[in-house]
């Protein structure tokens, strides 16, 4: 049995550039499917609050099935599925700017997009009816009561759920290493499978997936306290 040696695997020159490029990678999947899922779940929002019957049903069918499918399997629907559907030109495009990586971003961010959007619709509903009907009062129709009265306390209101989910996010961006991504988990089972050192790799990658779960944590508690409503506990 090996001793536990941590610097082989750190200060090992390309072992330390395959990790910054797994960490690099990691980052760019979760910023770009958390802002791509924020905007979608907005729009999923403001849609299923006009109370038209048949967007309202459009907008559950699209939350429940990225609800109830494996993540895993949306990301190979894309990979595998819809990537081969796409017009030859759209196809040698996205695999001469990394097609794995951007697909990775748009099935995670659609996925997460149904509870980002489900966490907003709660926030709302704790907002008391008497503030759309100020809103209103004031002349703002119902984009404008939305955008400058409601949304902002809605979102507010979902910090908890939203930081939440991010981590999730954050933690599933894991899972692109399935089509290809060179992403931080794939760059540490490349690292264990050349140093033979599983215990010292998966180690770091533990530190690294903690380390930036608990950033996003704390981040979202920093939200919490700015953006409290003043005189609630």
């Amino acid at each position: 049995m090996k001793d536990f040696d941590l610097i082989a695997v750190l200060m090992k020159p390309e072992f330390g550039a395959m990790l910054l490029h797994g960490v690099e990678a990691t980052l760019q999947i979760a910023a770009g499917s958390w802002l791509l899922a924020m905007a979608i779940a907005l729009a999923l929002l403001v849609v299923r609050l006009t109370t038209h019957p048949v967007a309202e049903r459009v907008v559950a069918a699209y939350v429940s099935y990225h609800r109830n499918v494996p993540t895993l399997v949306q990301l190979m629907f894309w990979y595998f599925g819809i990537f081969s559907l796409l017009p030859d030109a759209l196809q040698g495009w996205l695999s001469a700017h990394n097609a794995e990586l951007l697909l990775s971003i748009v099935a995670l961010g659609l996925c997460q997009a149904a509870y980002f959007s489900e966490d907003m619709r709660s926030g709302l509903r704790s907002i008391p009816p008497g503030q759309s009907e100020a809103a209103r009062a004031l002349g703002h129709g119902y984009i404008g009561a939305m955008r400058h009265v409601l949304l902002p306390q809605a979102i507010r209101n979902a910090v908890p759920a939203l930081v939440n989910h991010s981590v999730s996010l954050f933690k599933n961006s894991s899972l692109a290493m399935a089509i290809g991504v060179a992403e931080l988990t794939h760059a540490v089972k490349e690292i264990e499978s050349q140093s033979f050192r599983a215990f010292e790799a998966y180690s770091v990658a533990t530190l690294l997936y903690l380390f930036f779960s608990l950033l996003i944590m704390a981040g979202g508690a920093w939200l919490a306290r700015r953006y409290r409503i003043v005189g609630a506990r």
